[in-house]
């Protein structure tokens, strides 16, 4: 008996005999589409085994003890392109429900939520309380190279099988046998060794991405004297019947002492301030990809925001008609992009030219530089100068945000040019290491298909 599976939207099918429908356990046509047949077909052929004789499931049940910090990996957190990440550190009582899996070195993470495909991490170092989300599937190698167990499951053809296993429409996600079950290309030792060093070279890249980034900031923070800032605590505190009538506030955390204490040494800086808005302009809403029907467009969220180093790490690809009502923002390069929204107000980058031309969400500021270099800019907005000013200006209640008049009363300090081309510099070195990085990883990936094509072809 045979059962034939077409594509609504292309005369495609796959003719598929019953007695080959894996138990009879799925029948959907989307799980016989023929690119994944024929990639099914070509990872026999080139002798690949499952994953699970290679790496081990680690499922150490993470149980959070009061007053006890960890780490916490969010998928979210994941940058898709390189595979790095940042944590959030959390008490034990606040745990999310879905802080699940302890992780150790050489670990691998590789989410099991769809569309989040290629949310894989390597955990290259131990790092003590480290705890990941339910929503991946952890893994530890046995007989191979960790490194190369990470950069597989980032190869593209293997993000596209593994899609072939969702299942469920709302929450659409994979399980941990389907990762386990993947199957995967072993090549020799001297194959994962060269992967596996341009993976650490990689690393190292994004490492000094970031050690130049944190040069920078604490070059700024040094001259402003608020490197180490800490705020200081009080019980109570006073505000004058003047600065609530101005401020149209009557809540106690406007007017906390903390941000004043800021503002402060932003108003004693040794050159003078300014305020933001006289320095930069900001950017209206005002483009609408509707009246662009069949373009596609590259779309930016707050997802897709590395705050580590200010950079757009990941985006996803709308056509005009479909895209969604928040998005009316059209990007230019070395515009800085800054969250206006309370609990992800760190989400701020600065636009390449890789993303210009980008529809952005009006969940950000768009900054455009008129008397400040743009770098400068992305530094201020992502430190305690802007940060601490926003979050004071924070409104609203279902979803408290920045709101556009606050903008008025932000204050920067004006720093001379040869300041500012320090930190420039950094800047760029920064963003430059993690190009590299990325093109280093992609390279490696392409040596991996090549090596399974060749094996495909019984070539060595």
């Amino acid at each position: 008996m045979l059962l034939t599976f077409g594509d609504d939207k292309m005369a495609v099918f796959s003719v598929i005999r019953l007695s080959e429908l894996e138990g009879a356990k799925r029948i959907d046509a989307e799980y016989y589409k023929p690119e994944y047949l024929e990639l099914l077909s070509r990872l026999r052929k080139a002798g690949c085994v499952p994953v699970k004789d290679v790496a081990s499931p680690v499922r150490k049940k993470f149980k959070p003890k009061k007053g006890e910090y960890f780490n916490y990996i969010e998928i979210s957190e994941v940058d898709l392109t390189t595979g790095d990440f940042n944590t959030s550190k959390i008490i034990g009582e606040e745990a999310p429900d879905r802080a699940q899996w302890v992780v150790g070195k050489d670990d691998i993470l590789v989410s099991t939520v769809r569309p989040v495909r290629n949310a894989v991490v390597l955990i290259k170092d131990w790092k003590e309380n480290l705890v990941c989300s339910s929503g991946f599937s952890v893994l530890h190698p046995k007989t191979i190279q960790a490194n190369y167990l990470f950069l597989y499951f980032k190869v593209p053809f293997i993000a596209r099988l593994l899609d072939r296993y969702t299942t469920a429409t709302e929450y659409p996600a994979i399980n941990w046998n389907d990762v386990l079950n993947t199957p995967i290309y072993i090549g020799n030792k001297e194959f994962q060794t060269e992967i596996s060093f341009m993976v650490d070279k990689s690393f190292a890249l994004l490492k000094q991405s970031r050690s130049f980034y944190f040069q920078a900031e604490n070059l700024l923070l040094e001259e402003l004297g608020l490197k180490d800032y800490k705020p200081g605590y009080k019980e109570t505190y006073t505000a004058k019947l003047f600065d609530v009538f101005s401020a149209h506030r009557i809540d106690a955390e406007y007017f906390h002492p903390k941000y004043e204490e800021v503002i402060e040494k932003i108003k004693n800086y040794k050159n003078g301030f300014v305020s933001l808005l006289k320095y930069i302009e900001n950017v209206k809403p005002d483009f609408d990809p509707t009246k662009f029907p069949n373009k596609i467009f590259l779309y930016v969220e707050l997802a897709d925001i590395d705050p580590s180093i200010g950079v757009i790490h990941n985006v996803n690809e709308i056509k005009g008609e479909e895209a969604p009502s928040r998005a009316r923002r059209i990007l230019k390069k070395d515009d800085v992009i800054v969250s206006r929204v309370e609990g992800s107000l760190e989400k701020v980058a600065l636009v390449s030219e890789e993303y210009k031309g980008s529809l952005a969400s009006t969940g950000f500021f768009q900054f455009r530089s008129r008397k400040i270099l743009p770098e400068v800019l992305l530094v201020l907005s992502k430190s305690t100068v802007l940060q601490a000013q926003l979050k004071k200006a924070c409104a609203g209640t279902i979803l408290t945000a920045v709101p556009n008049q606050s903008l008025k009363r932000i204050l920067i300090p004006i720093l001379p040019s040869e300041f500012q081309l320090k930190i420039a510099l950094l800047i760029r070195q920064s963003h430059e290491a993690r190009r590299k990085a990325k093109e280093l990883l992609e390279e490696a990936k392409r040596k991996i298909e090549r090596a399974i094509e060749r094996s495909c072809k019984g070539v060595n």
